[in-house]
C-alpha cells in the first residue's frame, strides 16, 4: 500500500518538474500532472534499459524518469493541440 502512495508522489513530484522545464497552459490539472510523471518514469525506465542495456531490473532515476515525463508532455501537448 505505502509503495503505491510512494509511486503517486513520486510520479507527481516529477510531473511538476516536466511542467516546469517545458512552461505554459497546459489542460489538465493535479491527476494528469501525477499520471504524466508515473508514465514519464516508466517510459524513462524502458528507454534506459535500451540504452544502457543493464537488464531487467534497471530502474530510472530521477533525471531519466524527468526525460521520459518530458517527453510525455510533449505528446501530450501535440494531441490536446490538435483537439483545440
Amino acid at each position: 500500500m505505502f509503495e503505491l502512495i510512494g509511486w503517486v508522489v513520486f510520479g507527481l513530484i516529477i510531473g511538476v518538474l516536466a511542467k516546469l522545464i517545458m512552461p505554459g497552459k497546459d489542460p489538465g490539472g493535479i491527476f494528469v500532472t501525477a499520471i504524466i510523471g508515473m508514465v514519464g518514469s516508466l517510459l524513462g525506465t524502458l528507454v534506459g534499459r535500451y540504452i544502457f542495456a543493464r537488464g531487467e531490473y534497471y530502474r530510472a532515476g530521477w533525471i531519466m524518469s524527468i526525460l521520459g515525463a518530458v517527453v510525455l508532455l510533449a505528446i501530450y501537448r501535440m494531441i490536446a493541440a490538435r483537439r483545440a
